[in-house]
């Protein structure tokens, strides 16, 4: 991606990624709290007709580029590589729009068979225990045919992964995983007295929980996309207990304020992985400084279900395609 490529990206998602929202908007413009400092009343403009910024209480504006070097105070090629990873729709909507059709497809979908893939997960410090919880995907972008790990989304979507790549196909969505001992994941939430959740921003960080927690047996929400907050927080609605595990990153930082301000009594467990950017990073580095779980105990910092909640559950995962799917 190039400057030009992001600055044609809508700000307003750029803006929802990072958590801000307006407090007014129409058709041609939207009002914000100053995303850089705080007050009380709005007085950052974003111009939707031309896709540009103006912040009033500091005389200071521009496009994408110029909104991310005053937030993240960090050099141009820093912000390209921190947009490439967040997938904005928009962009792919552009990109769409260059292409009269899709010029990719799906060509086969099969349980993890592949044995690149199961080094590459090894490599994260992700082994057999989380198989259940992905595929394989197998599909051919242009006249070039690929392979990478599948995390299936409610929506039929998939995040993509391997050593070379990062995407993802068909429509973004949040993931839902039940790792309750009946691990079947089918039935609505509404028809299952399920009390806990672990929220995550993307799936290798969900993965890592898998493999590091012994006895957690509530679900899991993986958003896919920090742009997918809203999505997210009607889910949260539906638990009593919401275990937050966001990236240590500005992003992160931000998106887990924005949850706590709508369920004040969710827990922050990012101070687990504090030296780290995410849980996988933190996994990784376990796993090269060959840590035990005898002399690092840091999965007994997880949250573990209720007593009440899990007299008639087993403690441990049992084979689970994992994934609930609305109908």
């Amino acid at each position: 991606m190039n400057c030009k490529q992001f600055n044609s990206i809508s700000l307003e998602e750029v803006l929802l990624s990072l958590g801000h929202y307006p407090t007014k908007q129409n058709e041609k413009e939207a009002w914000y709290l100053n995303p850089f400092a705080s007050e009380s009343q709005a007085s950052f403009k974003l111009d939707k007709r031309i896709n540009a910024w103006y912040l009033h209480s500091e005389g200071v504006g521009g496009n994408n580029t110029d909104f991310m070097k005053k937030y993240l105070n960090t050099s141009v090629n820093e912000i390209l590589d921190w947009a490439q990873k967040q997938n904005f729709s928009s962009f792919h909507r552009q990109r769409q729009i260059i292409k009269s059709e899709p010029n990719y497809r799906i060509d086969e979908i099969l349980d993890l068979q592949n044995p690149n893939l199961k080094h590459y997960l090894q490599g994260r410090g992700l082994g057999p225990k989380v198989y259940d919880y992905i595929k394989e995907l197998r599909f051919t972008i242009g006249s070039k045919k690929l392979y990478a790990i599948g995390f299936e989304n409610l929506s039929g979507g998939f995040e993509l992964r391997n050593a070379f790549y990062k995407g993802s196909l068909l429509k973004k969505d949040c993931s839902l995983i039940n790792l309750s001992s009946n691990g079947q994941g089918k039935s609505n939430i509404q028809d299952r007295d399920v009390r806990v959740i672990a929220v995550f921003e993307g799936f290798m960080d969900a993965l890592s929980f898998i493999e590091l927690q012994k006895s957690f047996a509530g679900d899991i929400l993986v958003m896919n996309s920090i742009a997918l907050l809203n999505k997210s927080v009607e889910h949260l609605k539906n638990y009593h207990h919401i275990n937050l595990f966001l990236d240590n990153d500005t992003a992160g930082i931000k998106c887990k304020s924005e949850i706590i301000k709508s369920f004040p009594e969710a827990k922050d467990h990012s101070g687990i992985y504090s030296n780290h950017k995410d849980l996988n990073e933190f996994l990784i580095h376990r796993m090269k400084n060959n840590v035990s779980n005898k002399t690092a105990k840091q999965s007994e910092k997880f949250p573990q279900q209720d007593k009440q909640h899990v007299r008639n559950q087993e403690p441990e995962i049992k084979n689970s395609n994992g994934f609930k799917r609305k109908r």
